[in-house]
């Protein structure tokens, strides 16, 4: 195991925060737990974040990023909630933003951070989402300090992501822009929850994929568009992050798995803690869904099926959801 893995010790505990979860019942929910879309004026959501104050940061690019992720505070409900302001230049039909957020809005998962508001006042575009306190998948794969993912966990999030994508394409939301483990993000019990903001058009300046383009979907680059197929070849990279502990190219992760390189592709972190058969149909999975012809890639119902199989532990505990050595 190499010297980053000892590095293990006690799991840590974010601060506390009030969900914006209302009470069973009371007004303004819709039977999902979760407050019911509303449109936010600007000034609510300026206090809610002390003015957009750096401190208040959570994107992981922080003030330099086009699109700022920030913890805010609704003041009239004291609810901790995400929210994200747009650069100026996207999103320049008002309407067609506030269409695309309602529509969003009426989406409601424990697979997702859902979406419960917006704010669409002269040139500024805000979303408003459930906030999730504990990271994203990508700190915790690739810039932790305590202890590595584990597998348990690892299988988790491939799953529960799976299973939020399969949700939104039978809800006719089949689109998901720019998917990777920065989408990914971690609830106040320490599940994987897909973020609610890549389910959102692209604004017409916007970019549909800000990756390396080593990462992005082959026929994307060849015609712009995104696919439903393009989702999956997505996921696929998710996979391979999963796997091996690194954002791989899809092309020399391929080229490992056609040799027969396994095991140079795994995290040596999870060395002894994954059986082989349960690495071999991970790694079979994302080949699956890295090929290059769309059509040949396994649909979303497919993918679930093949990740439940792997998942031996439904009652993982969050108190060391960061451990391997369980």
């Amino acid at each position: 195991m190499g010297a980053r893995c000892s590095k293990l010790s006690a799991c840590w505990w974010p601060p506390h925060f009030k969900s914006p979860r209302l009470e069973n019942g009371a007004a303004g929910e819709d039977g999902s737990g979760v407050p019911v879309f509303a449109e936010y004026s600007l000034d609510e959501l300026r206090a809610a974040t002390d003015g957009f104050a750096a401190d208040r940061i959570v994107s992981e690019h922080g003030e330099k990023a086009p699109n700022v992720v920030y913890r805010g505070t609704l003041f009239s409900s004291g609810a901790t909630v995400a929210i994200k302001r747009f650069g100026r230049s996207a999103w320049p039909d008002a309407r067609q933003f506030v269409e695309e957020a309602r529509a969003v809005g009426l989406l409601r998962s424990g697979r997702l951070s859902n979406l419960i508001g917006c704010c669409c006042e002269g040139g500024e575009r805000l979303l408003v989402a459930e906030f999730m306190p504990h990271d994203t998948l990508a700190k915790h794969l690739f810039h932790w300090e305590t202890k590595p993912l584990s597998w348990a966990m690892r299988v988790r999030a491939a799953l529960y992501v799976a299973q939020a994508l399969e949700y939104c394409t039978l809800k006719g939301r089949a689109l998901y822009h720019d998917l990777h483990a920065y989408r990914v993000l971690f609830d106040v019990d320490g599940n994987p929850r897909l973020s609610c903001f890549g389910l959102m058009k692209n604004s017409r300046d916007g970019k549909s994929y800000s990756t390396n383009l080593a990462f992005t979907p082959p026929e994307y680059l060849k015609t712009g568009r995104v696919i439903p197929e393009s989702v999956v070849y997505s996921f696929g990279t998710i996979l391979l992050d999963l796997l091996s502990g690194k954002h791989i190219p899809p092309s020399h992760a391929l080229d490992l798995i056609r040799g027969r390189n396994i095991t140079v592709l795994m995290d040596s972190c999870l060395d002894g803690h994954v059986s082989s058969s349960d690495g071999t149909e991970m790694v079979r999975l994302a080949s699956r869904c890295l090929q290059y012809e769309a059509r040949d890639r396994p649909n979303l119902k497919a993918v679930v099926s093949a990740l439940a199989s792997l998942q031996k532990d439904a009652s993982l505990c969050f108190h060391r959801f960061l451990g391997v050595n369980e």
